[in-house]
């Protein structure tokens, strides 16, 4: 399998082989290689109406089916939905349990996973084991915000500290959640090119007229952490900004957005009225999903300043993308360069890609 490499020199480095957007083994190895080891978003805690909840991490693409329960202590985990006889699905639809039991041979499970009982087993030798337990996956919680690792391999904490030390004086536990407000678009694109043109500020200008009217982009900036980076959206004067406290690093700045992002596929966009959350979802090696998960902080604020209007921003995106798509295909391009000011993001994106898949 080819091996990717990115210069650590932006000012020399050529941007990423074109054979990983196309060839159906990078795609695949991607999984196990960029996505199990890193954290992705489950959902938040306001969407356990009783006390199980299943879902599929990264439906479409890991095709992971996982449990999120509550115990009577109020303690949340996340677990395996498979059950550890046969492998049958455990729990089908959220719903309130005092345990856990197979509906096909009657296996079952405390809430915390553990095995309790199973009939017509008594003469199976070194029965139970730890391997009839479910598999219990780390939990790491950002207020509301729940997320899992298959693998864990990278601490949560290296992964989203920088983004929570920057916002810490944002009220993530105040945010709920606007269902009417949220989207889900497809796009005919490889996940990896949505996540680059998100990455710089660059096409601005270029592909979104109204969002440049309310963005200084002479000031636009990019800082770069290990496993995420910012894009800092310096509002114009008069336009809607953040209110922020004198703890904060951009403390006097007129900052009218945060747009976070988290390797290899969350987006996490700060406006004064909330959070819009985007999750990226590979579907194949030419098309992802992309969800926009709306949380509300201030409803006074929504519709206006860098927040507003962010369906035409999709739109906008969505047809750029899907055009580099089919420019990728071609023959007479494999890599190209970095502009040093302005594709600081991409070009960390692509050196995190080389670093996981090379492994």
């Amino acid at each position: 399998m080819q091996r990717f490499f990115i210069d650590a020199n932006i000012a020399r480095a050529h941007t990423l082989d074109t054979a990983f957007y196309r060839e159906p083994q990078y795609f695949s190895a991607a999984k196990e290689k960029l996505f199990a080891p890193l954290w992705q978003y489950i959902g938040d805690a306001d969407m356990l109406q009783g006390n199980a909840h299943p879902f599929t991490l990264l439906d479409g693409y890991m095709n992971e089916p996982l449990l999120l329960t509550k115990d009577e202590a109020g303690i949340l985990r996340c677990m395996s939905n498979v059950c550890t006889h046969r492998g049958n699905l455990l729990v089908t639809e959220p719903c309130k349990l005092h345990n856990i039991r197979c509906k096909y041979h009657g296996k079952q499970f405390g809430l915390d996973g553990g095995f309790m009982s199973m009939p017509e087993f008594k003469e199976v030798e070194d029965f139970p084991s730890e391997a009839d337990n479910l598999h219990n996956l780390l939990l790491f919680n950002w207020g509301k915000l729940l997320f899992t690792s298959l693998q864990a391999t990278i601490p949560a904490q290296a992964v989203f500290a920088d983004m929570m030390q920057r916002m810490h004086w944002f009220p993530m536990d105040k945010l709920r959640t606007v269902k009417e407000r949220s989207r889900e678009f497809t796009v005919k694109a490889n996940w990896a090119l949505y996540c680059e043109n998100y990455l710089e500020g660059f096409h601005i200008p270029f592909v979104h007229a109204g969002l440049n009217q309310v963005l200084d982009f002479g000031e636009y900036t990019t800082e770069l952490f290990r496993y995420s980076n910012l894009q800092l959206g310096i509002g114009k004067k008069g336009d809607v900004c953040f209110d922020l406290p004198a703890s904060s690093p951009d403390y006097g700045k007129e900052v009218a957005a945060y747009y976070f992002w988290v390797f290899p596929n969350m987006m996490f966009n700060f406006y004064p009225w909330g959070l819009s959350l985007n999750i990226v979802l590979p579907q194949s090696p030419d098309e992802c999903k992309v969800q926009f998960i709306t949380y509300v902080l201030d409803d006074s604020k929504l519709d206006t300043g860098a927040g507003s209007d962010l369906d035409t921003v999709e739109m906008e995106d969505e047809e750029i993308v899907e055009q580099v798509q089919r420019g990728v295909l071609s023959r007479f391009y494999k890599h190209g360069r970095y502009s040093v000011t302005r594709e600081q993001g991409t070009h960390h994106f692509h050196s995190l890609i080389a670093e996981f898949m090379n492994t």
